[in-house]
């Protein structure tokens, strides 16, 4: 029997596109193990404003060294201050969080860690959207830290008892579709998306639900990676 996989760093309320891995996967794993990327899209999205401009609507961290993992990094101590100024810059997520009061009470009051916010957050909007699936973190498979890249993806699917991997089209650079295959798994891409790129809580301002779920799943569409070629 199939058991897809899909494997992602947690982002901060991500594109629409992003929640095709859960469509598409029986368990999402939250890769929570790696570094955590200071520029990246973890802790932080672009937001429109009302001047047809976006800004960036960043959760505050505390400072951490730069080998930190996702997992090991905190809130600032002024988190609650600090936050509540960013969020009153953002019109349109203040709309959405007027639609969703149950979303108001998650966003406007972070507890615990990053990580375990980011968690909740996929979870809420996952369960709105009717695309919940089984979730775990890598940090908890104590996985062996000599691991990179590819090798601990191979390892947590194998784990998982996974016969395939499911990953984002901009995974193809790399992973060796030879590699998956020796490890019995066969590794898929989603096509690229087609569609806003704008943050999930911005759209669900204007949007409803059910519009993203079909949005999302109809743009769930996999590509078996093709073996490599040697000549």
């Amino acid at each position: 029997m199939a058991l897809k996989v899909a494997i992602m760093q947690p982002y901060f309320f991500p594109y629409a596109g992003y929640y095709r891995l859960f469509g598409a996967a029986d368990i999402f794993v939250v890769l929570d193990c790696v570094q955590f990327p200071r520029r990246g899209w973890v802790h932080r999205n672009r937001v429109s404003q009302p001047n047809s401009t976006h800004s960036w609507l960043t959760l505050p961290l505390a400072k951490a060294s730069r080998d930190s993992r996702i997992c090991d990094m905190q809130f600032h101590q002024n988190m609650s201050e600090l936050w509540a100024a960013q969020l009153r810059q953002f019109p349109v997520i203040q709309r959405a969080l007027d639609l969703y009061p149950e979303l108001r009470s998650i966003v406007e009051s972070p507890r615990s860690t990053p990580r375990d916010y980011l968690v909740e957050t996929l979870t809420w909007v996952t369960d709105l959207l009717g695309l919940r699936k089984a979730t775990t973190l890598s940090s908890r498979m104590k996985l062996p830290p000599g691991l990179r890249g590819e090798d601990r993806i191979i390892e947590i699917c194998t784990r998982l008892g996974a016969t395939h991997y499911v990953n984002a089209p901009s995974g193809r650079s790399l992973y060796s579709p030879d590699n998956f295959e020796r490890a019995d798994l066969q590794l898929e891409f989603l096509t690229p998306y087609e569609g806003s790129f704008h943050c999930i809580l911005e759209r669900l301002a204007d949007e409803s639900p059910i519009a993203l779920r079909n949005e999302i799943l109809q743009q769930t569409v996999l590509e078996a990676a093709e073996p490599e070629v040697v000549y």
